[in-house]
């Protein structure tokens, strides 16, 4: 009997360090977010839809682009701007699975919006996320976010409408980045809050860039704790983005 238990101690304990080094491997070395948003990801976003080859032959798309950076470069930045391809909305979640920190990120170029520029002011912006298109590098993650989490099936979108105007103070000029504070209605799963915020406007290449992060505290939004199992989060995370947008 007494081997038997031992037999059966040695078991449990030889599941548990194997469920302990998998949760370690997972988080560490598996799960692998993207980096956070950053400047740096707005200038390339900028810089990959201007971009044109010295010697490259001018079709009617660069010929566009190149109008619209000689029009933009005459006019300053006042008018309304579109979001341009490439823009990118995600959400980054604190979690710690068996002990181990570690970080769920998701991201969609599902976006669509515009601004409107007065002198030095965003005089007014309205943006649309399609919820549907979020994606991680886990299915399970996306199966939880669509369905327990966010619920896209009944709130299939997300929406920010800027509510004070963003005082930029200054004119930018091309490649500089000016700081400013938000403040807006943000909606997310059939809840709107207020909420205020940090961004930053590029200008580079006859277009505008905008970076940003939401802290999101979830029972504001009647988000359900994503914590699951033996995985637990934070009660808040950050949604994230990087825009660059066009001339209307």
């Amino acid at each position: 009997m007494k081997k038997h238990w031992k037999k059966l101690a040695t078991a449990v304990v030889a599941i548990i360090v194997i469920v302990i080094a998998g949760s370690f491997i997972y988080a560490k070395f598996i799960n692998q977010p993207d980096d956070e948003l950053n400047s740096g990801d707005v200038k390339d976003l900028l810089n990959a839809t201007t971009t044109i080859a010295p010697d490259a032959p001018v079709t009617t798309a660069a010929a566009s682009t190149q109008t619209t950076v000689a029009t933009v470069a005459a006019d300053g930045v006042e008018g309304e701007w579109v979001i341009a391809e490439g823009s990118e909305v995600g959400y980054r979640v604190d979690e710690s699975i068996n002990g181990f920190d570690t970080t769920a990120n998701g991201r969609t170029q599902a976006i669509t919006g515009t601004f409107t520029i007065g002198a030095t002011m965003v005089t007014a912006g309205e943006f649309t996320v399609d919820m549907t298109t979020f994606k991680s590098d886990e299915s399970r993650r996306d199966g939880q976010f669509d369905g327990r989490i966010m619920d896209v099936a009944n709130f299939p979108t997300a929406t920010f409408v800027l509510t004070a105007p963003i005082d930029f103070k200054q004119v930018p000029t091309d490649g500089s980045t000016i700081p400013a504070t938000a403040t807006g209605d943000l909606t997310l799963r059939g809840i709107t809050q207020s909420v205020t915020f940090d961004v930053e406007a590029t200008f580079l290449n006859g277009r505008v860039g905008v970076l940003g992060k939401i802290p999101v505290v979830f029972a504001d939004f009647g988000i359900p704790n994503p914590s699951v199992a033996t995985i637990t989060t934070e009660d808040n995370g950050i949604l994230e983005f990087a825009l660059g947008f066009n001339r209307a």
